[in-house]
């Protein structure tokens, strides 16, 4: 593997990262309802821990209102009991066919909790992010060592895989200060 494929695949690597950190984001409650809220929460289905938006239609068809419609009736007690288990905090009311989920307005506490929470995820990013690049510094070093690269060349790509670093980890933190924005606005 060349050098510069180190640095492409290292920027595929922070790409995924930063994919996980807008997912992890979503999941975070805001005052509204959002159906990426439930979307990834998994449901013990036929046996096997399954996401809820492959074993339902779920909509949010008032702001304030998620509805999950199971495809098996049979999945309704299962759904139930993986929102009763998340930390959502949310109570699902089951008719029968669907569940409803009400999104209550969010008090200050638990706005500042969310905050907290949504800052964590970002955290995680940023680590992930810094681990990508540590890993891909180490194969550099061992490259160096064997290919016989230049101490300019070498002194490059590092500052070439510094400024990925800082790129990805300014795109997660403009990804948290969106989402911290839509769960302090009342």
């Amino acid at each position: 593997m060349a050098l510069e494929e180190i640095i492409l695949a290292a920027e595929e690597r922070m790409k995924k990262a930063l994919d996980a950190v807008r997912k992890d984001a979503a999941s975070v409650r805001t005052g509204r309802a959002s159906p990426a809220l439930v979307e990834q929460l998994t449901a013990d289905a036929y046996g096997t821990p399954t996401p809820l938006m492959q074993l339902a239609s779920i909509s949010a068809p008032e702001p304030r209102q998620i509805v999950i419609q199971p495809w098996d009736k049979s999945l309704l007690k299962a759904i139930e009991k993986a929102i009763l288990g998340s930390d959502l905090a949310l109570t699902p009311s089951n008719d029968g066919t669907l569940i409803r989920l009400n999104i209550p307005a969010l008090t200050e506490e638990r706005r500042k909790d969310l905050v907290k929470l949504l800052h964590k995820k970002v955290e995680e990013g940023h680590i992930e992010v810094r681990t990508l690049r540590r890993h891909a510094h180490d194969e550099l070093r061992a490259k160096e060592k064997t290919a016989g690269v230049s101490a300019d060349e070498f002194k490059r790509l590092e500052q070439q895989l510094q400024k990925l670093t800082d790129r990805y980890i300014l795109l997660a933190d403009e990804i948290g200060a969106n989402k911290e924005k839509e769960i302090v606005e009342v």
